[in-house]
């Protein structure tokens, strides 16, 4: 299986910015054009991009159409992108618009029977299906879902076996506690998934600080790591974290 490096670009109100541990109130702002920053990415080397809407993950309803279209007929890359993906017909304007993959997130936990048709329908490699997820004082690895305020009633491996199961073939797992805060990806949280799911695909999503990171994300198992604020902030540099 090989590793892909997604260099990340969340948008909100039409900027780059990152949010700190998902909280909006705790927003960075990286620059004004999204399109100018994927070309950037794509001249790097980059074969993939994960383009996230943040406004649309908050009130429902994909908003990034036209980015999308721009930056695949001007830069190449495929795109893994969502936010606010709420219907069958949402997964299937981002396909026409140029996307290779849908990412679908916090329905995936609250309404899975839908998304499992639309993996039926679809494929499982046009879906990537998002787990955001908290560990709790027991240990397990809850899904919080509503802007992490509340916490469904299936567990990560639970729900994570279930879409595995069904022909899931990319997750996308993000440690909530690790997110936006440089502090190293969550290595014995992608060592037990890859081992509970060895036919999906893991992607590791936070923390990820340096090629070191990237590195012991692939040695845990994992098929691919999102690059987000390290990238953004200059600690890593795109084209030695692909050489990698």
């Amino acid at each position: 299986m090989s590793f892909i490096v997604y260099p990340a670009i969340d948008v909100r109100g039409g900027k780059v910015v990152r949010l700190r541990q998902g909280d909006y109130a705790e927003e960075t702002r990286y620059g004004d054009d999204p399109l100018a920053f994927a070309g950037r990415y794509a001249d790097a080397g980059a074969e993939w991009l994960h383009l996230v809407d943040l406004d649309a993950a908050k009130a429902g309803g994909y908003t990034l159409l036209q980015l999308l279209r721009d930056i695949a007929a001007s830069t190449g890359l495929k795109v893994q992108t969502g936010g606010g993906v709420r219907s069958r017909d949402d997964v299937a304007a981002i396909l026409d618009a140029g996307a290779t993959r849908v990412v679908v997130g916090s329905l995936a936990v609250r309404q899975p029977d839908a998304v499992l048709a639309w993996l039926d329908e679809f494929g499982g490699a046009r879906i990537t299906v998002a787990l955001d997820t908290r560990q709790d004082q027991g240990g397990a690895w809850r899904l919080p879902v509503h802007g992490w305020t509340e916490t469904a009633a299936e567990a990560l491996d639970v729900l994570g076996a279930r879409y595995a199961d069904a022909g899931l073939r990319h997750l996308l797992c993000t440690d909530i506690a690790r997110d936006g805060m440089l502090a190293g990806p969550n290595l014995r949280l992608y060592r037990e998934l890859c081992d509970a799911l060895p036919g999906v695909a893991v992607q590791a999503s936070g923390g990820i600080r340096d090629n070191a990171d990237i590195a012991a994300a692939r040695a845990a198992g994992c098929a691919g790591a999102v690059l987000g604020k390290a990238l953004l902030e200059g600690r890593i540099d795109l084209r030695e974290a692909l050489a990698c």
